[in-house]
């Protein structure tokens, strides 16, 4: 697997990463803990180094899950954590957001315990809150820092004027917002910006939530607790209306002799050399798929016929609802 730098400030891993949400969390009933567990190890025997979770994904269970899958090879892998949320501990319900510099240092102590480690490598903040100043939340962080409990902060889904505060107060070194071929609206204002200030970008979500690898038609259906039946982009209308991007991918893919989702990773990977997707499955032939992903060699002229081609498309539906999407972009 090949590696890269995620920003300027040091961290370095591996060119696909693994956002390990969906093995307990999102997307359906959680998988086995012996079967998630294989599949995390798989990754790490595949050469994959950097791994995505979060208090809030369970909440707990999937912090919990990585620690123990990863606590054999935690001297070569990356671990990715996130805070911002107030969670009971005993109810494990979720009730707004909370990134108030001592409830940080609260998460940063239990987030360290479920994953098993004596440092939390890259620690995101998963979303701004208007009520506490971004200045306050990356001085703690960096106070975390200069306690040797995290290496590196990070932000996710935070705007520009967010991310350019924070990392006058302590160097950002990764900024997480989903990005892919049907969502790109990263490129407006927050890629510029990160490559001015040197930051990584870690694209999650970077194959549509599914939807860019073709298995997803206007007819699937989803289990009841997996989070796209409140998505509009996910819409049964929205769907229909999306084929034709899958269609193209397809074609594309075909012409290389690879898959829709290898393509859609590769032409992230083309984007920049300090963009790091981290594409999540529950399947190890998926996890193989994606890793192979890496070895996938786009041309200038391969770009070119993407571009031109999914310029013509226009994606249909939202992809968040309301709710959600007034969390992101602060």
């Amino acid at each position: 697997m090949q590696m890269r730098k995620l920003g300027s400030n040091g961290l370095k891993v591996s060119a696909i990463g693994l956002g390990c949400m969906g093995l307990s969390f999102g997307y359906g009933p959680a998988m086995d803990t012996k079967d998630a567990i294989k599949l995390i190890r798989t990754a790490v025997e595949r050469g994959v180094t950097f791994f995505d979770t979060a208090e809030v994904y369970g909440p707990f269970t999937n912090e919990e899950l990585v620690g123990e899958a990863l606590a054999p090879f935690r001297a070569r892998v990356t671990i990715a954590t996130k805070f911002a949320f107030d969670i009971d501990p005993v109810t494990r319900v979720q009730s707004g957001l909370n990134s108030r510099p001592e409830h940080i240092k609260q998460v940063a102590e239990s987030s360290l315990k479920r994953l098993k480690t004596e440092i939390i490598d890259l620690f995101y903040q998963h979303r701004v809150d208007p009520a506490v100043p971004i200045e306050d939340v990356a001085g703690a962080v960096k106070e975390l820092i200069q306690a040797g409990k995290v290496k590196y902060f990070g932000l996710s889904e935070a705007g520009v004027q967010t991310i350019r505060r924070a990392h006058a107060v302590q160097p950002v070194t990764a900024v997480q917002s989903e990005y892919s071929l049907w969502w790109r609206r990263p490129e407006q204002d927050v890629l510029p910006t990160l490559e001015e200030l040197g930051i990584g970008f870690v694209p999650f979500s970077p194959l549509g939530k599914g939807f860019l690898t073709g298995a997803i038609t206007e007819s699937t259906t989803f289990d009841s607790t997996d989070f796209r039946n409140v998505v509009p982009r996910f819409t049964p209308e929205a769907r229909k209306a999306n084929q034709g991007l899958v269609d193209v991918l397809g074609a594309i893919a075909a012409g290389k002799q690879v898959t829709s989702a290898q393509i859609a990773l590769a032409w992230l990977l083309a984007r920049k050399p300090w963009i790091v997707p981290i594409p999540g499955t529950t399947k190890l032939h998926r996890l193989e798929e994606n890793i192979g992903a890496a070895a996938v060699v786009l041309t200038s002229a391969d770009l070119r016929s993407i571009e031109d081609t999914i310029a013509r498309i226009t994606v249909e539906g939202a992809r968040y609802p309301e709710h959600l999407e007034r969390l992101t972009g602060r």
